[in-house]
C-alpha cells in the first residue's frame, strides 16, 4: 500500500465505518455501513482521494471524470485538482438522479460531449445500481466509459453488474477488516 492509500484507509476506519442495523441504497440490509461523506468532506482525506483517483486513471486517455450525485461531486472535484497539479486538463461532471424541471433541464451537468472518453466514479458500491445510472446517462450522450472507479466495493454484486467495463475499486470491505 502507498502512504496515501494507507492514510485514506485509516480515515475511513476512524470516520466512516459503523456497525449496527442499516438499510442501504440498494434496499439490502447490512450490519455495517460506510458513510463516505464523513471522509469526503475532510480536507486531508479528499486531497488524498483525489491523488488516488488520479493514480487509478493515470494510464488512460480521457476527457472527463464524474458520476452520480452526491458522492461523486467532491470526488470529481478532488480528482480534477490532482489532474491539474499533474499538468493534465480534464473536465468534470455529475449526473442528477432526475433532470431539473427548470433551467437547462439537463441530467448531466458539466461538459461531456458525444465521442468523449469518460471515467465514471462513485464512493461506495453494493450492487452497482447507482453507478449504472451514471453510466447510462453519459452513454446516452454518446460518451464512452473507459473505466469505472469507486472508493469501496462492498463485494455484493457491483463487479458483476459492471462486467462489461474496466472496473477498479480503490478498496474493498476486506481492506477495512469486514468480511462480506
Amino acid at each position: 500500500m502507498t502512504a496515501a492509500r494507507d492514510r485514506v484507509r485509516e480515515l475511513f476506519l476512524a470516520r466512516a465505518v459503523s456497525f449496527g442495523e442499516f438499510t442501504l441504497a440498494s434496499g439490502k440490509t447490512s450490519t455495517y455501513y460506510i458513510n463516505s461523506k464523513k471522509v469526503l468532506f475532510h480536507a486531508e482525506a479528499i486531497t488524498l482521494i483525489g491523488e488516488l483517483l488520479a493514480d487509478a486513471t493515470a494510464d488512460l486517455e480521457f476527457e472527463a471524470v464524474g458520476g452520480l450525485e452526491v458522492g461523486a461531486i467532491p470526488m470529481a472535484a478532488a480528482a480534477l485538482t490532482a489532474y491539474h497539479r499533474r499538468g493534465l486538463h480534464r473536465e468534470g461532471f455529475f449526473v442528477r438522479k432526475q433532470a431539473k424541471t427548470h433551467g437547462s433541464q439537463e441530467r448531466v451537468e458539466g461538459v461531456v460531449k458525444s465521442g468523449d472518453r469518460v471515467v465514471v466514479i462513485d464512493d461506495v458500491l453494493t450492487t452497482g445500481g447507482s453507478v449504472v445510472q451514471a453510466i447510462e446517462a453519459v452513454e446516452a450522450l454518446g460518451a464512452k466509459v473507459v473505466r469505472v472507479v469507486c472508493i469501496c466495493d462492498r463485494l455484493q454484486g457491483a463487479r458483476e453488474a459492471l462486467a462489461a467495463y474496466d472496473y477498479r475499486p480503490l478498496f474493498t470491505v476486506h481492506d477495512f477488516g469486514i468480511v462480506a
